[in-house]
């Protein structure tokens, strides 16, 4: 058995935590967090599990690391302290873990990361002897091993596209939806998210996964951006209220070109209400979906729609982009230490999973 720590307890952390639970190959050995009112907890109550797991909530990193975990899932955010993420999953590779993480979006295609991330990285692969494999949902296999994989079905392949379209208010992160979103703020406002460039470091990453797995060159990475305001203030369950003119919606595209024309590209239609811009394309049904479109012959659409914790769709999201990583995780321990992507490891099936039983 592989002993697993997880570092975090928030939206990606409780369903870690139920993955590793699930996986069986994988022990729970650890459960990190950094709010005192969690620690000596249970990890069982702490994802939402019917039962007890045995391992209580600790917040003492050097303890944990100290106990040479096989492997860290990294929970905790990066898209806020990029810097303090680095710095915690280095120190958990120098002490020799495999870590799987979506905290780190330079380094979802690693080969083109900033020397400045990606040596720190290699630094402590070669000290420590660890490794990383850093994904998600969408940047991740909703933009990298599934449209590749729906590709292969096509006898011509014109333009794939990869959606996100998503009620943002389902979101528990009213930080991020607000402020680096910008949902409800005044259309004046930069949404830092959503300011040039950004987008492409984001999800440039993804454009030249696919286009590396393709055999294409790209010319450039362009972007677009449209934002539209709210009509009418509405208010959310989770989130409280959006006032009439605020930034209600979001479509902005991460294009790869190849002989002059957009032929990769990373779609988001992104609300705060189903009222704003009904004319761009939604979800079949729900809260959200990702769709990857092969405009070719023939012509191909798939839908994704996950969900979990009471039928929320951003929790289905989550637990999909934790299943990824946590099912690399004994895949990654038979290979060489080292820094991989997406094209790397596999999707594998579910072995070992079918029908198995809890306590």
């Amino acid at each position: 058995m592989i002993s697993t720590a997880v570092w975090g307890t928030g939206n990606v952390g409780r369903a870690a935590i139920r993955a590793v639970e699930a996986h069986p190959a994988l022990t729970l050995t650890n459960v990190l967090v950094h709010n005192p009112d969690k620690v000596g907890r249970d990890a069982g109550e702490l994802s939402g599990l019917d039962y007890r797991v045995g391992v209580a909530a600790t917040d003492d990193i050097d303890a944990v690391l100290a106990a040479s975990p096989r492997a860290v899932v990294y929970a905790a955010s990066g898209d806020i302290r990029p810097d303090d993420a680095l710095a915690d999953i280095v120190r958990a590779i120098r002490a020799g873990a495999i870590v799987v993480t979506p905290a780190l979006y330079a380094l979802y295609d690693p080969r083109n990361a900033p020397p400045e991330i990606r040596d720190p990285v290699l630094a402590a692969i070669a000290e420590g002897g660890g490794s990383l494999f850093v994904s998600g949902v969408d940047p991740g296999w909703g933009n990298d091993v599934l449209p590749l994989l729906i590709s292969g079905l096509g006898g011509t392949v014109d333009v794939i596209r990869c959606q996100e379209i998503f009620d943002y208010s389902t979101y528990d992160q009213p930080d991020s939806v607000r402020w680096l979103v910008g949902m409800g703020q005044p259309m004046d406002y930069q949404p830092p998210m959503l300011a040039p460039t950004v987008p492409t470091m984001v999800w440039g990453g993804q454009i030249r996964l696919m286009a590396r797995a393709l055999g294409v060159e790209l010319d450039e990475i362009r972007e677009t951006l449209e934002r539209q305001p709210l009509e009418t203030t509405i208010s959310t369950q989770s989130m409280g209220e959006f006032v009439a003119g605020g930034q209600g919606a979001v479509r902005f595209e991460v294009q790869g070109i190849v002989d002059g024309e957009p032929r990769i590209i990373v779609e988001h239609v992104t609300r705060i209400h189903p009222s704003c811009a009904p004319d761009w394309p939604a979800p079949a049904d729900g809260d959200g979906a990702h769709r990857v479109i092969i405009e070719g012959r023939p012509h191909i659409e798939v839908t994704i729609e996950a969900s979990d914790e009471n039928g929320n769709r951003a929790a289905g999201g989550n637990a999909t982009a934790v299943g990824r990583l946590v099912s690399a995780i004994d895949w990654l321990a038979d290979a060489e230490p080292g820094l991989y992507d997406a094209l790397d490891i596999p999707l594998r099936p579910a072995v070992g999973k079918l029908g198995r039983k809890h306590p």
